[in-house]
Order: structure tokens, then C-alpha cells, then sequence
């Protein structure tokens, strides 16, 4: 629903609607529709220019050369607008602070921090880890376990193994995602039937073609990069890796976790480099995955006076103790560490927010929100709505505003609710008579918004009068 709404919004042009969905809704700014097509695509085509310059400046992806690129410059409807795509330069620390899976394993490869294995392809280094290609592709993890085993330098002097392609395909086991020069696509495929990795040599056919045929029917236009991208349903890149959280876990808590048939870490070897220790168990983690998205347990393992023991079973393995936490709150944390996603019922998601905001993991912080979110209830709503303002789930507490906003009539009637409006209007600083009230405006806008029959206005109406009957009643004018 939100994503119909914002390709809706792009198509008219209303910015603040659009800022709502992203920053409020947290709606992917570079989602596709079935033809292909991207929020800033229509806002190029119907010339809006305030919401091209937003969309750009929060992440839009427009790269020259590229599909995406040249298509929103091809269809844009001012010169103004092809200005601004040809001026582009993408802005990432909006989507870095928002704690985008996919940015924290670029950086991963990019940086190269924790990495334990240098390829060199005739004379370029590229620094890699031996748990994400393993995982990701069964040529490496083969390779690692034979062939490479104990190396941490690997030479690749084959004269057919192109620097450029050899990168492009890192970059997509590390990320799902891939940008290629059109004239390393061959190379980039014959990599790829080596490593046994058949749905990219699918995936760059497919672009391929497509880039043929828009630059065949657009006259001027030229296409020199290809970018695939995974679908927004494949969860292919996270499965992959939450192998890595299989492993991690300690064998008497393997058994009845996730769906699993069979356990698929018997003949895997994920390389750990620290140990977690909580409670009475043992997590075989990596530091590039627990640093990498947590500033906390970054600051944690860095931080050189700190102490930590050697595991017994394996020496040369940091072993870190951690408390005030359980295993099987750990246990959420490890999966969403590693897979960006993780299990969680309603009934020990505040448990697992509470660790989230320790640890400093904004993304699990989320997750719980949308947790929380579905048992959303007359009875729960107000504790809920306390929980996101205090856990700052900006998108938690619009959800709860909107259900409030439903069901107003009867929150009236409750003391939560109206302690709540109280409390919201003694917390606004030398508030006069007259002032606004953050959660009584809230509701408001989600009462007013989107209504467009008599009948809707209505019952809107109706609404409005419940609450500002309430408000009159504890002796509030706003």
C-alpha cells in the first residue's frame, strides 16, 4: 500500500508526501514497479523539480551510463531536471544512518576491514573474507577447503580472468548486486560459469538484452554500465549468509531453530576469528559482521584495553564474555547481525528492543517496531505508542497515531489515553492555551488524510468532534 503510494506521489509531485512515506514509513526509495520503472523515473517524467532534487539528495540511484540513469534523462520532461541527473553525484550517508543492509556489505568490501584472504589478479589486490564467498558460492568454499586451504594471499595469473570482471563479481557475492562495463560482460560471465553462479549469467543476459533493445529504440541515449539488481522478493543474498548464523550457534541450540531439514553447517566452514560467550554457550562469530553494523561491539572488540580470554577448544580465539543478555535473545541478535532479518514473536520483542538499543542496532530496532506493530489493540496501543516515543521507532509511532485515529471514539474513554494527551501537552516547553500538541496533531492528520467521499468526510468529522470533546472536557484549547 505505501509503495503504490509513493509511486502515486512521485507521479503528482508532492514532496511532502513522498518525505512522509520515506522518512515516516521507511518505503525503499529505489523499489521498482512491474514495468520496471523507480519513484524518481516518474518524477523525472512528469517534471517535478523540488521532488527530483530530494530524491537524488536521499539516494536515488541515477548513475551516467547506466539503465536507470539514462532512462530518467531520456524522459525527463525539463532541461532544468537533465541538469540535475547530469550533475549527480550519489549522496549515501542518509542511507548509512538508516542502516541499509546492502551499504553495510558494500563498505565491507569496499574497506576491507577484518578481512583474512588478498586476492591479486595481475598485480590488482582485492581484500576479501573467506566466510562470505564460502557462503555465497560453493566453487569458493570448495577452494578454501582444498586447494587454498591456509593461504591468506591467493595469485590469479590466468590471462582470461579479467581485474574489472573479477571485482564486478565480488561485489556481487558480497551484495546480491553488480556494475559492469559492457565490455567485461563476457569476461564477467566466464567467471561466473566458473564459480557455478547460474543465475547471474542469467541475470546478465537478461540486461543485456534490454539495454540492446532501449538503446536501439532511443536514439542518442548510450548505455556503457549494466547494473543487476536483486528482485525485491529474492531473499536469496540473506538465506546465504544467515548459513553463517547457523554456524555461529552452538550445537546444543541448533535443533529446533529457523526450518531447516537437515543441519547445513555439517560440512561447512565458516572461519570464525572471535567467541561470544553467553551464559553457558559458546557463538563461533566474525568481528567483520559484529563490528561492521554495531559501533558497539566495534568499540567493544577494538578497543585494546579491553580483555578477553582465549577459547580453550580453539587457541588464538578471542573469547568475549557477554552479560545481562540470555541465549536465546542472542540468539535474534546473531541472525539479524548476519541475515538483516530474524524471528521475533510479538511476546519477546520488547526484550530484543531493549538489547537492540543497547547494542546499537537501529535496523533490529526496526524490526521490532513492525513486531510490536501487529498486535496493535484498543488495550495495547497507548503502551505501544509510549514504547516507539521512548525507543524513537518513528514509523512504530505513526502506526500507532493511524490506528488511533481509527478508533478514537472509544480511546476517548480511556484513562491511558487521556494521561497520554496530558503528559504529551506538559511535555511541549512553555506551552501556551493555544499551542499544538504532537499527538493530538498526529491523529488529526491521520483522520483528515486521504478523504475524498461525502461519506468518509463524514465520518472524519465525527471523529474530529470526539476529540476535541475530550479535549475540552481535561481543559485543553489547541
Amino acid at each position: 500500500m505505501d509503495t503504490s503510494d509513493l509511486f502515486i506521489s512521485c507521479k503528482k509531485g508532492d514532496v511532502c508526501r513522498v518525505r512522509y512515506l520515506l522518512e515516516q514509513r521507511d518505503v525503499e526509495i529505489n523499489v521498482r514497479d512491474k514495468w520496471d520503472s523507480t519513484p524518481l523515473y516518474y518524477a523525472c517524467l512528469c517534471g517535478h523539480e523540488e521532488l527530483v532534487r530530494y530524491l537524488l539528495a536521499n539516494g536515488a540511484r541515477c548513475e551516467a551510463n547506466t539503465f536507470d540513469g539514462e532512462r530518467c534523462l531520456y524522459g525527463a520532461l525539463s532541461d532544468t531536471i537533465r541538469r540535475e541527473l547530469k550533475d549527480y553525484k550519489q549522496i549515501t550517508s542518509t542511507r548509512m544512518q538508516r542502516d541499509y543492509y546492502d551499504d553495510f556489505l558494500q563498505r565491507l568490501l569496499e574497506q576491507g576491514y577484518q578481512s583474512d584472504i588478498v586476492f591479486i589478479v595481475h598485480g590488482k589486490s582485492f581484500c576479501a573474507h573467506r566466510c562470505i564467498l564460502s557462503a555465497r558460492s560453493s566453487y569458493f568454499a570448495n577452494m578454501f577447503d582444498t586447494k587454498w586451504k591456509g593461504k591468506s594471499v591467493i595469485a590469479l595469473k590466468h590471462p582470461l580472468i579479467n581485474p574489472m570482471a573479477f571485482g564486478s563479481l565480488l561485489q556481487y557475492l558480497y551484495t546480491g548486486r553488480l556494475d559492469i562495463d559492457v565490455e567485461h560482460v563476457s569476461d564477467c560471465k566466464r567467471l561466473a560459469k566458473q564459480c557455478q553462479l547460474q543465475e547471474l549469467i542469467t541475470g546478465l543476459e537478461t540486461k543485456c538484452k534490454k539495454a540492446y533493445e532501449f538503446v536501439a529504440s532511443k536514439p542518442g541515449t548510450c548505455v556503457k554500465v549494466l547494473t543487476i539488481e536483486p528482485p525485491p522478493a529474492d531473499c536469496r543474498l540473506r538465506e546465504d549468509l544467515a548459513l553463517l548464523a547457523d554456524c555461529a550457534l552452538p550445537p546444543e541450540l541448533r535443533v529446533g531453530f529457523g526450518e531447516l531439514p537437515f543441519d547445513s553447517t555439517d560440512n561447512f566452514s565458516s572461519c570464525p576469528d572471535v567467541c561470544f560467550r553467553v551464559g553457558d554457550y559458546n557463538f563461533l562469530c566474525h568481528k567483520a559482521f559484529f563490528c561492521g553494523r554495531s559501533d558497539y561491539f566495534r568499540a567493544l572488540l577494538d578497543d585494546h584495553f579491553s580483555e578477553s580470554e582465549e577459547l580453550a577448544a580453539s587457541p588464538g580465539l578471542p573469547a568475549v564474555t557477554l552479560h545481562g543478555i540470555s541465549p536465546d535473545i542472542f540468539t535474534r541478535v546473531l541472525y539479524y547481525v548476519y541475515s538483516d532479518d530474524t524471528e521475533l514473536s510479538p511476546d519477546i520483542a520488547y526484550d530484543v528492543l531493549c538489547v537492540a538499543d543497547m547494542y546499537l542496532l537501529p535496523g533490529l530496532k526496526r524490526l521490532c517496531g513492525r513486531s510490536l506493530a501487529q498486535v496493535l489493540e484498543e488495550d495495547s496501543v497507548v503502551g505501544v505508542w509510549k514504547v516507539a516515543k521512548l525507543f524513537q521507532l518513528t514509523r512504530l509511532e505513526d502506526q500507532c497515531t493511524e490506528f488511533m485515529a481509527k478508533v478514537i471514539e472509544k480511546l476517548v474513554e480511556r484513562e491511558d489515553f487521556v494521561a497520554a494527551v496530558k503528559e504529551e501537552a506538559a511535555a511541549v516547553a512553555e506551552r501556551q492555551e493555544t499551542d499544538s500538541i504532537p499527538l493530538v496533531d498526529d491523529i488529526r492528520f491521520h483522520i483528515t488524510s486521504n478523504v475524498q467521499t461525502y461519506s468518509a468526510i463524514e465520518e472524519a468529522s465525527q471523529r474530529l468532534q470526539v476529540l476535541e470533546e475530550l479535549l475540552a472536557n481535561i481543559g485543553l484549547d489547541c
